[in-house]
């Protein structure tokens, strides 16, 4: 893969001095040395010239946009968003056509004429070299900005449009992470882990290179070297229901081959700017038939997730006064979270552990969005990709970071491989949460016992 995109690198690197050379050439024809703004050269970019120029304009713009400041980046989106829109008299004539005849060449012009410009533009900006990199950096930028200026959302819409084709599961590729990777991709699996730090290259190492842990990362081609989405792996003889021994490097380790649990216990998406795109359902299905290949002894296939979002959820429920979740007796076991060494205390644990339980199960079959969806963003990932909630862990990661997020609450989500498209449809399809039945069973109360869930 590095060689040929190498050679195509290379290539492009060529044909884009070609074109530098042939623009500088036309100015001097034209008798003129423009002025060219961004501006300029996205419209030039548009007019279709000649592949060589249009590979050495796609160059110079992200060129030009690296070099750019903030406020100047801003610019550019606002002219993206105002300037490069559908061409409005195209659409319109196009719409009357449509009126007129109701020919399929006029929904076809219909279609054409309503895309916006920009694009194509950045279809076009893609010509240069290592164009996709810099195009999901430059949608980063725009989320940066976005956080103030929600008007650009429109131009976000159409980056996640293009991504979404871009990066269709069908170009992903799956490859083993270990410790003969190349250095540039361990140094990216190491600043990209988003779940549980990664200490130091000690700490990778037990992680890629022990015989019973396993590193899987998705790559696609256009972005060589650069994962995508990685997943880490603990092979281990029975569900994990805690962090700290799964990352523990002095752990006993085992043989493999006498694992009979793969228990995915970080899985971290490492390119924001292709936040919302999906890579495809089912990439953990993919990961569960690749490592069955190697470990046949290998039968249950389980996460350790996180349950970011859970403790924000809980801290409103206390706030409220008429929240229907919390009991007084509920409110009163919760006071000990309020004891900045909670975690330390055994009984404190001991308290809080039912509770937690008990509403951790409404939180997950219960509380919903207002588009009907799980309120956890982990929760809604593993559902959509065919797991079901098989176990809460209320102690599970009473690390700092795990008592902010979540009151040290983890989960268990099963992959059960014969099943998977089938919760994944009933989760799509009618927001139906697959459960087990252990977990069903902690819900209080007869209006949460009739949630709408399935068991199997």
């Amino acid at each position: 893969m590095t060689s040929n995109s190498s050679f195509f690198g290379d290539l492009l690197t060529t044909i884009a001095e070609r074109g530098r050379a042939l623009l500088d050439r036309n100015s001097r024809v034209n008798g003129a040395t423009k002025a060219a703004t961004l501006a300029d050269r996205c419209q030039d970019l548009l007019s279709g010239r000649g592949e060589a120029s249009g590979v050495a304009l796609a160059t110079d713009i992200l060129d030009r946009y690296a070099r750019m400041k903030t406020g100047e980046r801003i610019a550019f989106f606002e002219l993206l968003q105002e300037t490069f829109g559908p061409d409005l008299p195209r659409l319109e004539k196009a719409i009357a056509d449509y009126g007129a005849t109701g020919s399929e060449a006029a929904i076809t012009e219909v279609h054409a004429a309503s895309e916006p410009r920009r694009q194509e533009l950045f279809r076009r900006f893609n010509l240069a070299h290592n164009a996709t990199l810099s195009l999901v950096r430059m949608r980063e930028d725009l989320m940066d900005a976005m956080v103030r200026r929600r008007d650009l959302a429109p131009v976000d819409r159409d980056f996640g449009h293009l991504f979404s084709s871009w990066f269709n599961r069908g170009f992903l590729v799956l490859r083993r992470i270990d410790w003969s990777t190349p250095a540039n991709v361990l140094e990216k699996i190491i600043r990209y882990e988003a779940v549980h730090e990664i200490q130091d290259w000690n700490d990778l190492r037990a992680r890629v290179d022990s015989p019973d842990r396993r590193c899987y990362a998705f790559f696609h081609p256009a972005l060589v070297d650069e994962p995508l989405i990685f997943v880490e792996v603990a092979l281990t003889k029975e569900t994990a229901s805690a962090i700290a021994p799964i990352l523990d490097q002095s752990r006993a380790v085992i043989d493999p081959g006498t694992a009979t649990t793969a228990v995915f216990y970080s899985i971290s998406n490492c390119q924001r700017g292709l936040g919302g795109v999906s890579f495809g359902h089912f990439l953990i299905k993919q990961v569960v038939e690749e490592i069955s290949r190697e470990i046949p002894s290998l039968t249950t296939f389980v996460t350790l997730s996180p349950v970011p979002t859970f403790r924000k959820w809980l801290d409103a429920e206390r706030a409220s006064e008429s929240s229907p979740v919390l009991t007084a007796a509920d409110r009163e076991t919760l006071k000990l979270m309020d004891a900045p060494d909670w975690a330390d205390r055994a009984e404190a644990k001991t308290e809080l552990t039912p509770v937690i339980n008990a509403l951790a199960a409404h939180f997950f079959l219960v509380a919903k969005s207002t588009k009907g969806r799980p309120l956890d963003p982990v929760a809604r990932f593993h559902l959509g990709n065919g797991a079901r909630l098989e176990r809460i862990n209320p102690m599970g990661d009473l690390s700092p970071k795990g008592i902010a997020q979540a009151a040290g609450l983890m989960v268990n989500y099963r992959y059960i491989l014969p099943d998977i498209e089938k919760n994944h449809e009933a989760f799509a399809g009618k927001a139906e949460i697959v459960a087990s039945p252990v977990v069903k069973k902690l819900l209080r109360g007869e209006a949460n016992s009739r949630a709408l869930v399935s068991t199997q």
